[in-house]
């Protein structure tokens, strides 16, 4: 499944500075003077833009098989052969196009990013879509985040029959496509709104990193790219919280659920917010409001799991965990601490499976790496 959003939700839910000044409808929510300037400047310019190096290897490598192949599929081959691009998933970091071909990594909205401005440089247009899946989450400490889907398709329809706009046919490339994709419901979003997703997850990550000025900025970037993204409205909601700005942050808030009246993760991080302002009776109605909509908000199973681990019940941690694996069984987390559930039961089996599950779908190299030593050491016969 693409990771595209991180959105942290604070219960949650997530110097030269080039970014646009605030139209009228924005600016009242805005508090540029609350925060220092970013560390590095936000801005959208470099975030498709190509480098002399991605370039090079469309001259090199991609312009020769071309011919033979069509533009569109020369460019999806070499994304998924092994010889070409070695592209590697890591949902750790946001990168921008130039980034994430130096890298050869990232997370599906880098690598949707990357190949956008690798298939604008060899002159193939490039539609955007926003793909409807189930909702999955994960977490960094007590901030949790997110998780939608996007992809891109190389190559415009002709504008009439007989025509044709670009060389060769239209190509949907989809970066850890979920199951059965083809059955499911999508919508053409524009590059504005990629942008958006882009600052948000940049937002998001400097969030989760403490670094709360650049949050800020690009929340700030997300929200002047497309007003209508809401995820963008709600991050920038938690980034007012976290640093005490309360009447600020229940505006912003108060607008996203204005547009999107049954988001569960606004009305989470509303409720964190009128119980930080002393006003229990508004955080109790809107847990009520918040409760007939998700009686079983995302990781709930989980850290009643987690409560018990540590009072040693492992069979009552089995069963949680194993609730939120049925609800969510690609997230790797649930799979690995199932796994260390059923290995202090002594069923080590069951936890060299989960482990193996875990390890399939983690989505970052340090995920990865620690997942592979705890499937040694349990295989080794050690479970700790």
């Amino acid at each position: 499944m693409i990771r595209a959003l991180a959105v942290p939700m604070l219960s949650l839910a997530l110097a030269g500075c080039a970014v646009a000044p605030p139209s009228g409808g924005v600016a009242r929510f805005l508090a540029d003077e609350r925060f220092a300037p970013p560390s590095q400047p936000v801005d959208a310019a470099r975030v498709f833009a190509a480098s002399d190096g991605m370039r090079r290897y469309i001259a090199d490598e991609i312009g020769e098989l071309s011919g033979s192949r069509g533009k569109q599929q020369a460019l999806v081959d070499a994304l998924r052969s092994k010889g070409q691009l070695k592209l590697d998933y890591d949902a750790a970091y946001t990168r921008n196009a130039a980034e994430a071909f130096e890298a050869r990594t990232g997370n599906c909205l880098s690598l949707v990013i990357m190949t956008a401005s690798l298939a604008r440089e060899m002159g193939i247009g490039v539609r955007f879509q926003n793909v409807f899946v189930d909702e999955t989450w994960s977490r960094q400490g007590d901030i949790y985040f997110s998780i939608g889907h996007v992809n891109l398709t190389l190559g415009r329809r002709p504008a009439k029959l007989g025509t044709r706009i670009d060389d060769g046919e239209q190509l949907t490339v989809d970066f850890l496509p979920p199951p059965d994709v083809a059955g499911l419901h999508w919508r053409v979003i524009e590059e504005n709104t990629i942008l958006a997703m882009y600052m948000n997850n940049r937002a998001a990550e400097s969030f989760a990193a403490g670094r709360l000025d650049d949050a800020y900025w690009y929340a700030r970037g997300s929200v002047l790219h497309d007003p209508g993204f809401v995820t963008a409205w709600n991050t920038l909601g938690v980034i007012y919280h976290r640093r005490g700005h309360l009447e600020e942050a229940e505006r912003v808030l108060a607008h996203a659920l204005d547009r999107e009246p049954r988001n569960t993760r606004v009305m989470t991080n509303l409720v964190n917010v009128y119980s930080a302002q002393g006003r229990a009776q508004a955080a109790q109605e809107m847990g009520l409001r918040l409760a007939r909509l998700e009686p079983e908000p995302p990781f709930a199973f989980f850290n009643r799991g987690m409560a018990a681990m540590r009072e040693g019940d492992f069979q009552q941690a089995r069963a949680l965990f194993g609730r939120e694996v049925e609800r969510a069984p690609y997230y790797h987390e649930f799979h690995f601490w199932l796994a260390l559930a059923l290995a202090n039961l002594g069923e080590s089996e069951g936890a060299r499976r989960h482990l193996a599950l875990a390890l399939e779908n983690s989505t970052t190299r340090r995920d990865h790496e620690i997942y592979a030593a705890k499937l040694q050491r349990i295989s080794s016969g050690r479970a700790h």
